[in-house]
């Protein structure tokens, strides 16, 4: 039974484990449990394909399971795969849109794939994300910033948004008082890499 597997489990007898698992799988398909066992297992051994694999199997049964969007997310982001991961967060941001970690996660992935489209999306869910904190977020105050920069270097000017332009001015000056506040000896370099972006 389960006991066994996690006895197998423990002494890293990783292949009396999976067949263990296997077992209690064949009378009972539906174990949540005994399903996340499985993924433990691949990972532990580092396979993460096959913990990709596991992951996807188990979402095809229990598809409300956010922590489990949430793994296969931050899977994919190591293995470099941004596009299943980004499904990943859009899933987790349609189950629960008021959570700012799966809007700076998602925005954090769209930046990493690039392109004029990704980015603009990216400065969209960061700014959800600064909205969702109440300006608290430094992560998503930064990710407006490099967005905006990325965006006019790519459009050359080109694409001269008001409401774009102000979000950009309000991040910036954002930024530079909570560090202001926080970090007073790191303002100056700040400023800097903010002057360089042409951004305060």
């Amino acid at each position: 039974g389960r006991l066994e597997a996690l006895l197998f489990e423990a002494k890293g007898d990783w292949a009396e484990a999976e067949r263990a698992y296997a077992l209690i799988l064949e009378t009972n398909p539906f174990d949540q449990i005994v399903h996340k066992r499985k993924i433990a297992i691949a990972k532990a051994q580092g396979d993460m394909s096959l913990a990709v694999d596991y992951l996807n199997k188990y979402l095809e049964l229990f598809m409300a399971d956010h922590d489990a969007w949430r793994e296969l997310a931050e899977i994919y982001v190591s293995l470099q795969m941004y596009k299943q991961a980004a499904f990943c967060y859009e899933e987790l941001i349609l189950a629960q849109p008021t959570i700012p970690l799966y809007h700076l996660a998602y925005a954090e992935v769209l930046y990493t794939l690039g392109g004029l489209e990704n980015l603009q999306t990216a400065k969209k869910y960061y700014a959800s994300t600064i909205q969702l904190t109440g300006g608290k977020n430094t992560r998503a105050l930064f990710g407006v910033c490099l967005c905006s920069a990325a965006i006019s270097q790519l459009t050359k000017g080109r694409n001269k948004e008001e409401e774009s332009s102000e979000l950009q001015s309000l991040a910036a000056e954002a930024l530079m008082k909570d560090y202001k506040r926080r970090a007073p000896s790191m303002e100056a370099l700040v400023a800097g890499m903010l002057k360089n972006m042409k951004l305060s």
